[in-house]
Order: C-alpha cells, then structure tokens, then sequence
C-alpha cells in the first residue's frame, strides 16, 4: 500500500499516505474457509464479497497498482519505485516502509516457519517506517518472487493480508453505510492507496469522515450517487496532495464513470481508462 506523504492542509468548511504511517489491526492468522463454510460465506455475498464482483475489484485495482487485469500475477511483484517507501510488492502493493510487507512476512512465518523470507524479519523490523534497504538487498527481491513462484502458502498469505486489511473492513463498512458494490469498492481502492489512518487527514477515515460533512449515505437516509460523489471529491483532494498519488485516472476516468453510468451494482461490461489506458471487463 502506497501510503500518503504529507501534503498542505484541507480548507475547512462543508465545501470541501501521514509520513509512511498506517492503521494496522493486530496480527491475526485468517482460518481458511473449508467448503462448505466458503459456500455459505458465498451465500451471504451482497456485493463486492461476491466472487464475481471480487474477481473485478481486484482487475480494477490491478489496473490502476500495475497496468494490468491479471492481478495475480502480481504475487511476485516486487520494485522500489522510489516515492520513499521502501520495496512495493505483491497483490496490493505491501511496503517496507509502513507496516504492511512487515505484517504480511509475519504471518507466512508463523504458518511456515523457516520459508525463504523469514531471515529477513529483523530487517524489515528496523526498516519499518523508512524507505531504507539495510539488510534486505541484495537477497530480498529475489526471494521475494522466489516465495511467490514456488510457495501457494505465501500466495495464500497474500490473499488474507489483503482481505484482514483492506478488502473487508472496506465491504463491511461500505454495507453498513448502506453503499452497492461500486460504492464497497471505491472505499476498498481508497483503503489500498491510502491506508486507513493518518493524523494529517488523508487517510480512509478521515476521506469518509469529509464526504459525511457533505452528504448522507443512504444508511442515514441519503442520496447514494449523491454522497458517492462527495466521497470521490474528497479522495481526489486527498490524492492531489502527494504527487506520487497527483494522476486522479482511477477516480476521474474509471469509479467516476461507472457512477455516472448509474452503475451501482458493478454490472460488467466495464470499460474505463487508468493513466490513459484502456481496459474492457466483458
């Protein structure tokens, strides 16, 4: 997750990544669903939880983190591109720099202990917080793709940091503000770039706590497609404030147009732009 720098201050009034800082729940190991709870699980799918809606969340935020619709072959993603957070890898971009790669190599120990990665947790502890390399290089970047190639636990890893994270408290909270499946995803994009702290106000809670100001979610008896554009209005402001995050595609020509299509429910077929591609879900 590319997490927000500091930026200048939002304007109060209702008109309108902290320093590689994140909010991070505890550590917690995901039980894996066995079939017949991952077919009830399925069963209570109402929006982005759906497979089908999940599989196009995650090529939507693929397109945007890597320039492409196969996101899983970003597992073995690994590159520092050099806006101060260390290695940025995997499915949604884990970082050295705030927490989350930190977390991720934590968790593939503790179910499989000895694993390629797991000499490098002393590193990745004193390089948390910083976009340093000590301890990590040369090995690590190898390693890194080594694990994912060959390690479906890592993969697996991958896949449940991801959903503890980002995906879920993104679905729950989205429910509970009573949004559809476009509304669920626009908070999970902006829990993945964003993070969901941020003492200087651009992370999740404080981008949502802004659109609130502005318009209700229909759990509070408001217009959907009214305070879904509040909330992208105030996520395009928060992304202007990094210039690493200043390319605003993923809002202005992707979730924005499927809002204006009235496309609430993420019903293929999707057609949208990221930093001037195309990309079709049929």
């Amino acid at each position: 997750m590319r997490h927000p720098i500091p930026g200048p201050a939002r304007p109060a009034g209702p008109s309108r990544r902290t320093v590689l800082a994140m909010a991070c729940a505890s550590l917690a190991t995901v039980p894996l669903l066995t079939p017949s709870r991952a077919a009830a699980a399925s069963a209570r799918a109402t929006g982005l939880d759906d497979p089908a809606k999940k599989e196009i969340a995650m090529q939507l935020v693929s397109s945007a983190e890597n320039s492409s619709l196969d996101w899983k072959a970003q597992y073995r993603y690994i590159e520092d591109i050099g806006d101060g957070r260390g290695y940025t890898a995997g499915i949604v971009g884990f970082c050295s720099g705030t927490g989350d790669m930190l977390d991720l190599v934590e968790l593939y120990a503790e179910r499989r202990p000895g694993n390629v990665l797991a000499p490098y947790l002393p590193a990745l502890r004193r390089v948390d917080g910083s976009d340093s390399h000590e301890g990590l290089d040369p090995g690590f970047p190898d390693d890194w793709r080594r694990a994912a190639d060959e390690d479906p636990d890592f993969r697996r890893a991958q896949d449940d940091e991801r959903d503890r994270v980002y995906f879920d408290p993104a679905v729950l909270r989205g429910k509970e503000d009573g949004l559809r499946t476009l509304g669920q995803f626009a908070y999970y994009d902006a829990l993945v770039m964003h993070g969901d702290g941020g003492g200087l106000g651009f992370g999740f809670g404080s981008i949502r706590e802004r659109a609130l100001g502005r318009a209700r979610p229909p759990a509070q008896g408001g217009d959907e497609v009214a305070y879904l554009h509040a909330f992208l209005d105030e996520r395009v402001w928060a992304m202007k404030q990094e210039e690493a995050h200043s390319d605003t595609s993923r809002v202005d020509t992707a979730q924005r147009v499927f809002l204006n299509e009235g496309n609430l429910d993420l019903e293929p077929p999707l057609d949208w732009h990221v930093y001037g591609d195309a990309y079709h879900i049929g």
